[in-house]
C-alpha cells in the first residue's frame, strides 16, 4: 500500500509542476497579448479634434430627394442574351411617370394586402 501512495503522491507532484508551468506560460502570453496592444496603440494615428470634425453645409442639412426612375430597356432579339452580352444597366429621371402612393387598407411590402390571420 505505501508503494501505492508514493506512485500517486509523485503522479500528483508532476501534474501539479505542470498545472504551475502552464499558468505561467499563460500569464506570460497574456501580459505579451498587452504590451503588443499597446505598441500598436501608440502607432495609430490620433482621434480628429474639433477643428477636423465635419460640419454641415452652408446650404442647410442635404434633403432627400424623390423622383421617379425609369431603367433601359432590355435589346430585343430572336437569339438568346447572354450576362456578357449586355452593357451596364443605368436609370434616368423620367418626370411623366405618377410616383406611386400607399393604397389605404393595404399591407405595404407583406402579403397581399388583404386582411391578415382569421379575419
Amino acid at each position: 500500500m505505501t508503494s501505492a501512495w508514493m506512485e500517486m503522491a509523485a503522479t500528483n507532484g508532476a501534474m501539479s509542476v505542470g498545472l504551475i508551468v502552464a499558468a505561467f506560460v499563460v500569464v506570460a502570453l497574456l501580459i505579451g497579448a498587452f504590451a503588443v496592444g499597446i505598441r500598436v496603440k501608440r502607432r495609430e494615428s490620433p482621434p480628429p479634434t474639433p477643428d477636423e470634425q465635419p460640419r454641415m453645409p452652408a446650404g442647410g442639412p442635404v434633403r432627400e430627394t424623390q423622383e421617379t426612375r425609369s431603367a433601359d430597356e432590355m435589346p430585343r432579339g430572336d437569339e438568346r442574351i447572354l450576362p456578357h452580352d449586355l452593357h451596364q444597366q443605368s436609370s434616368r429621371s423620367d418626370p411623366g411617370q405618377p410616383r406611386r402612393r400607399w393604397d389605404e387598407g393595404s399591407s405595404g411590402s407583406f402579403g397581399s394586402g388583404g386582411p391578415g390571420g382569421g379575419h
